[in-house]
């Protein structure tokens, strides 16, 4: 059985219709006799959506206890038992309740779709991983549960649902998408037009990228070469002269002319090497191209003019940006220029021939003397000219004959043939040298108009011009071949140099796993660009497969590793061209880069040996990547581990001692205590148990946290019965609270809330200047109540903001006598166990607020 269809309903907010879609869809199909069965809905009460889950078969869920608390989640084991033809699963982004076999509910519908079960499937823009950082920024809302982009990417359907953020409010403000209590603070923060707005387009974007990626692999599927304008590409072409600044401006307000159009720079690189680029200007003309949002490319090709349209038309180019041709009016008799040619051969590609300072300047000696080589135009030049100028040499001579001598013929025939020579190469000059020998021989040499020699000297002075013209042939030959040799290498170069520069580029970004996954897709995609393919594919050859003829055919020996283009391959030999690669990654088999979409010259092999090698270390580093973040966690174990032995060598031994000390003063009878010490003496004692008590509760706690075995009790709680209490365990603190009436109730654990709430008021009265309270405020946000307690001490750097979370961490404390540094730690565990947060914001005017973010609790009715 085939891997299952997955389909998605994206949406730019809450309450645009998702879910009520995929029901929708749901029932459609269930009439149409499909077996659709649901296995996760959330409705979040809503009734209209409620409404469409009558008729349909529900799976029940699974039941989850984490914390004392139950939860459930779908039962992936039951749906893929039940083998549904379509399953309707809500919430691609979720994150299931720890313990469960996946982290992630996307990896749940993998399962599901890996049984041959269609999937229909919902999630918001805001839990994209490319843009969760862009709609924490709008919207000032951090998004914890983010599904990566290439899930949603491979998906064989994605449907946005759209709705216009004024219809979007007008929803809410009818009660369609919250409960009324909650409807002004969304209204004023979320669901502001802006936001809503911002979202929109940032749906939009990505939705049209996704389908652009779906034409592109359409457009390389079916061989279709032509230009489709659905959206908008400039493509300035570069020739690493000084005029390419002006270039890439020119093209860059071009391409702003249009919202959403792309920018793209080529070079063409001569596959014969004969180029006069200056490698300092292209690379400060492709700063500048990425500077202007933009990106450079570098390919390969015989042909200037084919070459770049082909690559226009490989990237459905809409326009083309060309500089005005350099050469002079008279090199431009003999030949129409790249411009000309281009714009001629550009078909439904709008051209732009854009004139610059260097327009009729003429190309540099050094130019003319790297053209020098003998590419067969040339050779085929060389030819012509040996047919056409030695019977026009031999007229002028015999016109002439009377006042020049023999030897100054051969001279001139010398002459002529060295021409062709540097024109045409080695074979039209030795043409040109017999062809000559016969002349003189016929025509200048006694007796006249016969091929036979009397004088000897005469023999002689002819067999010098021959062996003369053969030798400067051979040496202008072997000159033109080294020459062309030096400067294939010299385009090598720059391709592995462009190549160097992106693997580089590729470094930057967060996370080590999926940075060496981005640098071997841009190895694989910089290479089908650079030799204009239409895929190529990295294989793994299977750890039980042979390496046999026999192997490299069957597409079941062999593991697709990353493909980028068209259609990948499944074997060596389904391609036109491949490279194996004996050293393969840690635990890996034999590799193989093949490429499809056109034959590649055996002097190309070297350089694509290079990418090989280069993807080859790409995926041993991506493996050990997530090799090392699999080993992090041990890590950061053995690092608490390590930590906590640390503080009970001093904290827990520092209260223990001073009891001991009290209590041993306390029992002795050689000492006679009066009544204020024995009271001074017990006081200590119990002051160094309290807090002993305190330190082994924390520890206690934070462990129980990483084990995830913290008991919890989660009650529907007011805020303002929990303060109170929180703040005579702090006692005598100067605090003033600011909340305001009716705040909605949170869902919590009404000691654990008060032990937060009792650290993070403790931290604020420890750095408090003197004479200045300590503020309490309390906000409603959605579904979400914030309660921030301000001071205003000395505040955290924000590079130490995280750090200050880490348990035993005492930023800028230097007293060892107050604690092992878990209060923070803790608070933020226990925050989170209650699916809240604890966050640092810089207090306006000096000093730090602590922001702890609770879930609201939902009124029976709904």
């Amino acid at each position: 059985m085939g891997r299952g269809r997955l389909r998605i309903y994206l949406g730019a907010a809450p309450g645009v219709g998702k879910t009520y879609a995929m029901l929708a869809e749901g029932a459609r199909r269930l009439a149409r006799g499909t077996d659709v069965v649901v296995g996760y809905v959330e409705t979040h009460g809503r009734s209209r959506t409620a409404e469409l889950l009558d008729g349909l078969e529900i799976v029940p869920r699974r039941t989850v206890h984490y914390r004392g608390t139950t939860f459930t989640e779908l039962d992936t084991d039951a749906l893929i038992a039940r083998r549904p033809q379509v399953a309707l699963i809500d919430e691609l982004a979720h994150s299931n309740v720890p313990g469960s076999s996946n982290a992630k509910r996307w990896q749940d519908i993998e399962a599901v779709l890996d049984a041959g079960i269609d999937v229909i499937s919902t999630v918001n823009v805001q839990h994209l991983d490319s843009v969760n950082d862009v709609v924490e920024q709008i919207t000032g809302v951090p998004q914890r549960e983010t599904v990566p982009d290439e899930v949603v990417r491979r998906a064989d359907q994605v449907e946005l649902i759209d709705m216009a953020p004024e219809a979007l409010r007008r929803r809410m403000a009818h009660g369609n998408i919250y409960a009324p209590e909650k409807i002004d603070a969304a209204l004023g923060n979320y669901f502001r037009v802006g936001n809503l707005t911002a979202l929109r387009e940032l749906a939009l974007l990505w939705l049209a990228d996704k389908v652009d990626d779906q034409l592109d692999r359409y457009r390389a599927d079916h061989d279709i070469d032509s230009t489709w304008e659905t959206r908008e590409r400039v493509v300035v072409a570069l020739t690493g002269g000084s005029e390419g600044d002006t270039l890439i401006r020119r093209a860059a307000r071009i391409a702003d002319r249009t919202k959403g159009a792309d920018l793209l720079a080529v070079h063409v690189t001569r596959s014969d090497g004969l180029t006069d680029a200056d490698p300092a200007n292209l690379t400060r003309q492709r700063s500048l191209v990425e500077s202007l949002g933009g990106s450079y490319r570098q390919v390969v090709g015989t042909n200037v003019p084919d070459a770049l349209l082909d690559f226009a038309r490989g990237v459905n180019a809409t326009q083309l940006v060309l500089g005005a041709s350099r050469r002079g009016r008279a090199a431009q008799l003999f030949s129409r220029g790249v411009g000309v040619t281009t714009t001629a051969q550009s078909g439904t590609i709008d051209v732009h021939l854009v004139t610059h300072e260097e327009v009729n300047q003429g190309r540099r000696w050094k130019a003319l003397r790297t053209a020098w080589g003998v590419p067969s135009s040339r050779r085929n030049a060389g030819f012509a000219v040996a047919t056409l100028g030695l019977p026009l040499l031999t007229l002028l001579l015999d016109h002439l004959s009377g006042q020049l001598s023999l030897t100054s013929d051969i001279l001139l025939f010398q002459a002529a043939v060295i021409g062709v020579a540097m024109i045409g190469g080695f074979y039209p000059a030795l043409f040109a040298a017999i062809a000559g020998s016969l002349l003189l021989n016929y025509f200048f040499t006694p007796p006249f108009y016969t091929f036979t020699i009397h004088q000897p000297e005469a023999f002689l002075q002819l067999v010098v011009y021959v062996v003369v013209g053969v030798t400067v042939s051979t040496v202008v030959d072997i000159t033109a071949r080294r020459s062309r040799e030096a400067a294939r290498a010299k385009a090598d170069s720059q391709i592995l140099s462009t190549l160097a520069g992106d693997i580089l580029r590729g470094e930057h970004g967060a996370g080590a796993a999926p940075r060496a996954s981005r640098t071997l897709a841009r190895i694989l995609e910089r290479l089908r660009e650079t030799y204009g393919l239409s895929s190529v594919t990295l294989l793994e050859r299977a750890h039980d497969a042979p390496m046999t003829p026999a192997t490299k055919r069957d597409p079941g020996s062999w593991i697709i590793v990353a493909t980028v283009g068209g259609e990948p391959c499944t074997s060596p030999d389904a391609g036109e061209s491949d490279v194996l690669i004996d050293d393969g990654p840690p635990d890996g088999g034999v590799l193989a880069l093949v490429l499809r979409g056109r034959t590649l010259p055996a002097s190309d092999r070297r350089v694509l040996e290079a990418f090989a090698a280069q993807a080859a270390v790409a995926l041993r580093h991506q493996r050990l990547a997530e090799a090392a973040e699999q080993v992090r966690p041990l890590a950061a174990a053995d690092k608490m581990r390590t930590a906590l032995l640390n503080a009970v060598s001093h904290d827990l031994r520092t209260p223990l001692a001073s009891a001991k000390a009290a209590v041993d003063s306390l029992g002795s009878r050689e000492i006679t205590w009066s009544v204020r010490d024995r009271d001074e003496l017990t006081a200590t004692a119990a002051e160094s148990l309290e807090r002993l008590d305190r330190l082994v509760a924390n520890l206690l706690d934070m462990s129980r946290l990483q084990a995830g075995s913290l008991g919890m009790s989660l009650q529907q709680i007011a805020i303002e019965d929990t303060m109170p209490r929180a703040l005579a365990d702090v006692g005598g603190a100067d605090i003033e609270i600011r909340t305001p009436e009716g705040l909605p109730e949170v869902v919590a654990d009404p000691a654990l809330l008060e032990r937060i709430l009792v650290n993070l008021i403790s931290n604020a009265v420890r750095y408090n200047p003197p004479g200045r309270p300590v503020l309490l405020t309390a906000s409603a946000h959605a579904d979400r109540l914030q309660l921030r307690v301000i001071d205003r001490g000395p505040g955290i750097p924000p590079a130490d903001r995280d750090r200050a979370f880490e348990p035993f961490q005492r930023l800028g404390d230097r007293d060892n006598h107050t604690g092992v540094g878990l209060g923070l730690a803790l608070s933020r565990g226990l925050a989170e166990a209650m699916n809240g947060s604890i966050e640092i914001e810089e207090t306006p005017a000096g000093g730090l607020t602590m922001v702890l973010t609770l879930p609201t609790a939902v009124p029976p009715s709904r």
